[in-house]
């Protein structure tokens, strides 16, 4: 029992965006009223019918108003009459780097009754977290293109990093493995061997770093074998850090092995600032309004949230939950409409069985 209080951002977004947010927030309220804290909501209307109407992404006045939160909930961004990356550009990558959310942390898990692509692996074989650096890299956008439209045009997008912006992500790594506490052991993931520069400043901060911390295991792979490793032996890894474009990637075949983005959640995270959660998936707008779709994702980000603000026991209460209702096959399936009960029915099901 914490009697703590915490004011929670909502960004309900896009198509299904607001469905699957409200199951989460159902959810949230139950583990709230458990274990004796209390949340309080503000909503805010980004996303595609607001860029619509007004033109305006993400203004600056928004990201001094979101300040003032202790976390931010986000449901889906996208929207099918807005041309693509107008809105991830403008709202997400904005607020990752307006919030300094140099973290993007990513759990891979298969619940026990989720069927994964891999004949012969289950929730034992695949449980590990990927550590992915979520503002540098070559998403900072650094590069340019000349001649462009000529037969001789010239386009460079550069991968840049400091050490600081590496060794601030890798000791979050570390400490997140030794608070995870499983098989104490970090995977560096990267390109060394041809991304010699970049490559040397991720590969020697990880050694340097490990050294202060003797009861962690360090490992590296390369990003190419990575995704080998995954697919055949995903019960090799414990925690990864990698780097912003390969994170990228590799979290996709993560969710591919973990039953797909019905289930993948993930948080943009400022250890020491405010941090935003959001389910995996997208705004799937074909289903919106229908109580068709999976709320899953936003229910584990709900946890994840939780977890971040020092809610551990809650968090891990959803968690249960979850894997409960997946392995009693209550949810037949994790595909929207195939589920056997509806986005709502599935909320009630994990507030009722906390």
């Amino acid at each position: 029992m914490s009697n703590k209080s915490y004011n929670i951002a909502v960004i309900p977004g896009d198509g299904t965006g607001p469905e699957v947010v409200n199951e989460g927030i159902k959810v949230l309220n139950a583990a709230a009223s458990k274990f004796g804290f209390k949340l309080n909501y503000q909503n805010f209307d980004f996303g595609g019918e607001r860029y619509k109407k007004t033109g305006e992404t993400l203004p600056d006045s928004a990201i001094e108003d979101v300040k003032k939160f202790d976390s931010i909930f986000l449901g889906a961004i996208g929207h099918p009459d807005v041309k693509p990356g107008i809105l991830e550009v403008g709202i997400l990558l904005k607020m990752r780097f307006a919030l300094d959310q140099y973290i993007n942390l990513r759990p891979v898990k298969l619940y026990p009754g989720v069927e994964t692509p891999l004949k012969d692996k289950g929730p034992e074989d695949i449980d590990f977290v990927v550590v992915r650096e979520n503002t540098g890299g070559i998403y900072t956008g650094v590069g340019g293109a000349v001649q462009v439209g000529t037969p001789y045009e010239v386009a460079t997008q550069v991968m840049v990093y400091s050490r600081p912006v590496v060794e601030r992500c890798i000791r979050f790594a570390y400490e997140y493995t030794r608070k995870r506490n499983k098989r104490k052991q970090l995977t560096l993931v990267h390109k060394c061997n041809v991304l010699t520069h970049c490559g040397d400043l991720w590969v020697r901060t990880h050694k340097e770093v490990g050294e202060e911390y003797p009861d962690i295991k360090q490992d590296y792979n390369h990003v190419d074998a990575c995704n080998m490793w995954f697919v055949k032996s995903p019960e090799f890894y414990d925690v990864i850090v990698t780097e912003n474009l390969f994170g990228d990637i590799i979290t996709d075949l993560g969710a591919m092995i973990q039953g797909g983005l019905g289930i993948a959640a993930g948080g943009n995270i400022n250890p020491e600032g405010v941090s935003m959660f959001e389910p995996m998936g997208g705004s799937a707008p074909k289903y919106a309004g229908k109580n068709v779709i999976n709320p899953l994702a936003a229910i584990c980000a709900g946890g994840m949230m939780l977890d971040t603000l020092g809610e551990t026991e809650a968090a891990l209460a959803i968690d249960k939950a979850v894997s409960n209702a997946l392995g009693s096959k209550q949810i037949k399936s994790l595909a929207a409409g195939q589920m056997g009960m509806g986005t709502k029915e599935i909320g009630d099901l994990i507030a009722k069985s906390l």
